[in-house]
């Protein structure tokens, strides 16, 4: 199954350019789902079409749904939420009080990318498009395999076995002093169980060979800084982002003198989203004069973007930012074919690592765990800019 992860900023067009692709797929015969995983959903105004939780049918070999947070936790999650609930209320919370903080931060959007792993173990689609939450914020929870694995397997599976089978001995001792029940095998059961859907999640992002994202940018600064965030994030956790989508340009036609200023500043930051991603691809869309809501508008995104292009396809093979540890240093490493170690100049200004070649700047927003070290050193080997921090 090819996975296509859609992302950027919030209001940047991700959901649009999520359904225009789907658009394209479902035409070259692929049968394709679009995903709404973004709390604030968009995508049934998109396609102009109710959409729930189960997938619905757009046209021929294309169907549209939107994630139901509160229906996939309490399919995943609701033995644990109802325990954690009972546990609260008895320490004196009321009951509205005690099931919102049952649900842990962050849980509604890495189950929704567990939604997506079990699309992709049922194997019914050729295609999977999500269009996901803003940046990639989800994405950083996939480092709970790497961090809980040990614990998982050398703590809480012994522990689980012994708190099961003594349950039952000190059940009538404990409930009339603490107010409430020991947890059960159901409840034990859950927090391995969601390790286990994870770490099989994290092999299926991490295989660039089927699994690609695609970020949606604006030709404006914040925008773009958070793009930049986005795809260092992502290389942190070894996803591969194949394509960057430069949305709402204002076309060359458009020449009232109110948007003069706009296209001046749009023509520097176009550049500057060329320089700062290279080498990966970028595809520029203009700003259209409608919405792109139903399916007429749709199709016309879906020409500009795609003609004859399969969508489907990986776009950039090369992984164009490496973050690795080696014997508790990190080094990161940036695609650079065919430029020469001695025309980089490298310069760090707070969380943002200035890399200059030749009349070119690159300004490469820095993930937290090399936000805080210097750079130590660089060579150039394979056509990667090797940067040791300390």
């Amino acid at each position: 199954m090819r996975v296509i992860l859609m992302t950027g900023k919030g209001g940047v067009g991700k959901t649009s350019v999520a359904a225009a692709t789907g658009l394209r797929c479902a035409e070259l015969g692929y049968r394709t789902l679009v995903l709404s995983t973004d709390p604030a959903h968009s995508l049934a105004d998109s396609f102009d079409l109710e959409l729930g939780h189960d997938p619905r049918q757009v046209r021929p070999n294309l169907w549209g749904a939107e994630l139901d947070a509160l229906m996939e936790l309490e399919g995943n999650w609701g033995a644990v939420k109802r325990y954690i609930t009972q546990v609260l209320q008895a320490r004196g919370l009321d009951g509205v009080q005690a099931e919102e903080l049952a649900i842990l931060p962050g849980m509604d959007e890495i189950f929704g990318l567990v939604r997506m792993k079990r699309h992709y173990d049922e194997g019914e689609y050729d295609v999977l498009i999500i269009d996901s939450a803003p940046t990639g914020t989800a994405l950083r929870l996939l480092s709970l395999p790497e961090v809980s694995g040990w614990y998982m397997r050398r703590f809480y599976k012994p522990f689980q076995a012994v708190s099961v089978a003594l349950r039952p001995l000190v059940e009538p001792i404990f409930k009339p002093i603490a107010g409430f029940s020991l947890p059960d095998k159901e409840v034990m059961d859950a927090p391995y169980e969601f390790y286990e859907q994870i770490e099989a999640l994290e092999k299926v992002l991490t295989d660039n060979t089927q699994t690609s994202v695609r970020l949606v940018t604006n030709p404006e600064k914040m925008v773009i800084k958070e793009s930049l965030r986005a795809h260092a994030y992502l290389s942190l956790y070894n996803v591969a982002t194949d394509l960057v989508i430069a949305n709402r340009i204002i076309p060359e036609e458009v020449t009232d003198p109110f948007f003069k200023r706009w296209k001046e500043n749009q023509l520097q930051y176009r550049q500057e989203i060329h320089d700062n991603f290279r080498p990966l691809p970028v595809k520029e869309v203009p700003l259209y004069s409608e919405e792109m809501c139903g399916l007429p508008a749709l199709e016309r995104l879906k020409e500009t973007l795609y003609q004859d292009e399969d969508p489907a396809q990986v776009y950039y093979k090369e992984t164009t930012v490496k973050i690795v540890q080696d014997n508790n240093q990190y080094s990161l490493e940036l695609y650079l074919p065919g430029i020469p170690k001695d025309k980089v100049q490298l310069t760090k200004t707070g969380d943002e690592l200035n890399i200059t070649i030749g009349n070119h700047r690159r300004n490469l927003v820095l993930p937290q765990a090399l936000a805080a070290l210097q750079p130590a050193g660089a060579k150039m080997e394979n056509d990667y800019l090797k940067i040791r921090f300390a």
